[in-house]
């Protein structure tokens, strides 16, 4: 990728390497999650970019329906895991990303497998390679938000059953991605809040989700692997339980929300890795100005003394100008450099 003012994001990477003494985007990515001396540019990574159509004249993996999956020859099954493959490794490589977050699909763990597998030999051991991992309650759709808040009070047992359960099923998966020896790590992607605070009051977030999520990030910590718990909304009120769960870093910090990310870092960056939290709406409806100024607050406040990996505060969805994301790149390679 060529930024607007004539920067190559690959090579002006690929020189940092060099002076890093090869430090390569998985190795820094994985320094911002260790807290350890940080080397060259911020690190950087989305959670997804969707802009695949604009930028490469292919719709993304997740958005992809496979109705005649089972009907395919392994030929073509193939040659649709390489295409993904393609996708996310491009995607990686144009805007300078330090990690990929793999979305299966189809979701089984054989095709899970396969997808890393297959990442993994088209981009060696350059990037920091994540899967969706989370296993507990989130914010649930309309459609069984009522049934789930009635449980809360009329079946309190039966949804801690189902709580375990589903950290059970994570762990198994995990265990199988473990022996496979070729994934990073996991982001934790159940949503948790609304832009007023949690779902769940504290109270209950702390018996029907903080338990089972600690237990979860404490089994992929076993396994190796590392974690991101990622939450939109105002997390503010639960913001002590996610980080006694010990996941290696918090994300999105939403700014859209009233999560300063300044208060975080002074309040937990001795604790855990801080990603974010460039905002969101801002990069859909707010004047250039208020883009780059949001870009350098979360650098500025995000990078001091490493544990930073910067983002957007939730993704590159569909709709949002490219222009926009591509502004804020400008900002970290022009000022997020690590001197």
């Amino acid at each position: 990728m060529t930024l607007s003012n004539g920067t190559d994001v690959l090579a002006l990477d690929r020189a940092w390497e060099l002076a890093g003494a090869s430090v390569t985007p998985r190795e820094r990515f994985r320094l911002a999650l260790d807290r350890r001396p940080p080397v060259g540019r911020v690190p950087h990574f989305e959670l997804v970019y969707f802009l695949t159509m604009e930028s490469f004249g292919k719709v993304h993996p997740s958005h992809r329906y496979y109705a005649q999956w089972f009907q395919m020859t392994e030929t073509e099954r193939q040659r649709h895991r390489e295409d993904m493959a393609d996708v996310y490794v491009a995607t990686a490589e144009r805007f300078g990303h330090d990690a990929i977050l793999l979305h299966p699909n189809p979701e089984s763990l054989e095709e899970t497998l396969r997808l890393v597998e297959t990442v993994r030999t088209r981009s060696g051991d350059r990037y920091f390679l994540l899967l969706p991992g989370d296993a507990t309650f989130k914010i649930p759709g309309g459609t069984g938000m009522q049934e789930f808040s009635y449980r809360l009070v009329d079946d309190p047992d039966g949804l801690l059953a189902e709580a375990t359960a589903r950290v059970d099923r994570a762990l198994v998966r995990g265990a199988a991605l473990a022996k496979q020896g070729l994934l990073d790590g996991f982001v934790l992607t159940s949503d948790y809040c609304l832009n007023t605070g949690p779902f769940l009051s504290p109270s209950m977030f702390g018996e029907f989700v903080s338990p089972f999520l600690a237990r979860l990030i404490a089994g992929y910590r076993k396994m190796g692997f590392y974690t991101i718990k990622h939450t939109d909304g105002n997390i503010l009120p639960i913001v002590d339980q996610l980080v006694e769960a010990n996941p290696h870093a918090l994300h999105s910090l939403d700014p859209q929300a009233g999560v300063d990310i300044a208060d975080i870092k002074r309040r937990y960056g001795d604790r855990l890795c801080l990603v974010g939290n460039v905002n969101c709406g801002l990069m859909q409806t707010g004047t250039e100005e208020e883009v780059v100024e949001s870009a350098r607050y979360a650098l500025r406040n995000g990078r001091t003394g490493g544990g930073y990996i910067f983002s957007t505060s939730n993704c590159i969805f569909t709709g949002m100008p490219l222009e926009r994301y591509e502004l804020i790149l400008r900002v970290l390679h022009e000022e997020g450099i690590y001197r």
